[in-house]
């Protein structure tokens, strides 16, 4: 890690603001965790990695007659985050529905003993992570991916120059994933938010790897 690392406690507040990157972000991200929802039927299998206090899934699901078909697990490091995501999860009467690991998602051993999941959120996670190990991550996702599964992604624009989502949409491509929808914001650190499908074949999550690692 270099630099100082952000206070994420605190960076969650944002989330309340109405005009911020972050609502935005989030009401997306739960619009097509509702249209994956209803688009599919049977069982269901979430993966949120860096899952920070679960309220995407969880406030999705709390919306739903049909949560109880649904399986998440919720992966983040930080253990008061970690645990405050467990609370809003029993809070919502989802403590069945929603499982929270205190793990480090950067780490291929976290995933080893996860079934592939149906939908995986990759939210908050590229703006904070080097390009090397963006794609990196990218490649290694497709293992968390059952057959055609849906996948979404978020990294903030910033500043024109700082935009590197053309090479992020394009490693996409190259790991196996067909892309459904791109949506951006002007909000904030000008957010963006990615929706894709696995084509590919299933591969396994190998052990003993790091994908990424946190710089801020």
């Amino acid at each position: 890690m270099s630099g100082q690392m952000r206070d994420y406690e605190a960076w969650h507040g944002d989330y309340d603001n109405p005009g911020s990157g972050l609502r935005w972000r989030l009401r997306k991200v739960q619009g097509y965790i509702s249209a994956v929802l209803d688009e599919r039927v049977g069982p269901l299998e979430l993966l949120s990695v860096c899952a920070g206090d679960g309220r995407d899934i969880i406030g999705a699901l709390t919306e739903r007659g049909d949560a109880s078909r649904v399986h998440a697990t919720l992966l983040e490091i930080h253990p008061v985050i970690s645990e405050r995501a467990r609370r809003n999860a029993i809070a919502a009467g989802l403590a069945s529905q929603v499982e929270v690991r205190t793990a480090d998602a950067g780490a291929s051993d976290a995933y080893r003993d996860l079934p592939p999941a149906d939908l995986v959120l990759l939210v908050g996670i590229f703006g904070n992570i080097s390009d090397e190990h963006v794609q990196q991550t990218i490649t290694a996702s497709a293992g968390l991916c059952a057959p055609k599964a849906t996948l979404v992604w978020s990294r903030g624009r910033g500043g024109t120059l700082l935009d590197r989502n053309d090479a992020v949409r394009a490693w996409f491509r190259a790991a196996g994933f067909t892309e459904l929808d791109y949506v951006t914001s002007e909000r904030g650190h000008r957010p963006a938010l990615g929706l894709v499908r696995y084509d590919g074949p299933q591969r396994p999550v190998p052990p003993g790897q790091r994908w990424f690692t946190f710089t801020r």
